[in-house]
């Protein structure tokens, strides 16, 4: 198993919530990112337990369209899913970090726009943010990523585009190219500026030689991108990239991502090398 080494980011600004007032354990982290020469946030979650732990592994989670770094955790309760597998011994001790996309229009797509990197936002400054709010997040913490709808299709080319950053990767409702945004977005999908390669999930990992993280995604069955995660599915096969892929009842909607997140979360745990 290999993990992303944190590297130390010189954030000009650090604010960080008081422990006196945080609320169910989600710590809030506002940070001045030099990817995005802006303020961005994002919750932080660690699981009981883990607090005087070193080397903890990180989760990011990355939302959809229209979200921002809170929606995770008060739309979808993915900290009371982590704590809730943690203490039944299901998950070792995690940290969950859920920042925002960088609040760009409708959604940034996660991408490297022509002014601003939401992709580096998320896959050097992020684990930094968390180190910081998290000391038991150090240089040895493996990372892993995942994300739904808007955030799937981030977690999943970010995961394929850098390979050597994370452990393993999981989509939910996945969109899987950029072109599935535009009935979602108020934004000319042209103004993403995304290059023509990180358009697109499949052709990002067709153009990597591997070996990929570990890949799992999945999608409703009344869910309108479910051909969309079909084709992503065969496409992966046929080029023999080793995933899981699932089909569940359900549509478009955060019961279903509260539900199968569970999923997600073992999937990573299963990953890990716990002696």
């Amino acid at each position: 198993m290999s993990a992303a080494r944190v590297a130390a980011i010189p954030f000009r600004t650090v604010e960080i919530s008081d422990p006196r007032w945080e609320r169910d354990g989600l710590r809030q982290v506002t940070v001045k990112s030099p990817a995005l020469a802006q303020r961005a946030d994002l919750s932080v979650f660690v699981c009981p337990g883990a607090e005087k732990a070193t080397g903890v592994p990180v989760v990011i989670l990355l939302h959809g369209v229209y979200g921002s770094h809170w929606a995770w955790a008060l739309k979808g309760g993915a900290h009371t899913t982590a704590a809730r597998l943690c203490a039944a011994g299901e998950i070792p001790p995690m940290v969950l970090a859920m920042p925002s996309d960088g609040l760009w229009g409708d959604g940034s797509g996660y991408l490297a726009h022509r002014t601003q990197d939401f992709e580096r936002w998320i896959v050097e400054e992020v684990p930094a943010a968390t180190a910081l709010a998290a000391p038991c997040v150090g240089p040895e913490s493996p990372i892993f990523i995942a994300g739904l709808s808007m955030g799937g299709f981030g977690a999943l080319r970010l995961a394929g585009k850098f390979p050597q950053r994370f452990v393993a990767a999981s989509g939910h409702s996945s969109a899987t190219r950029l072109e599935q945004l535009r009935d979602y977005v108020e934004e000319p999908l042209a103004t993403f500026t995304a290059l023509e390669e990180d358009r697109s999930v499949l052709d990002t990992y067709l153009r990597q030689k591997g070996p990929f993280p570990k890949l799992r995604f999945d999608c409703g069955t009344e869910d309108p991108l479910l051909e969309f995660n079909r084709d992503l599915h065969r496409g992966l096969l046929g080029a023999n990239i080793p995933h899981q892929y699932d089909e569940f009842p359900g549509g478009h909607t955060w019961a279903y991502w509260e539900l199968h997140l569970e999923k997600t979360l073992r999937f990573f745990a299963s990953t890990l090398n716990i002696s």
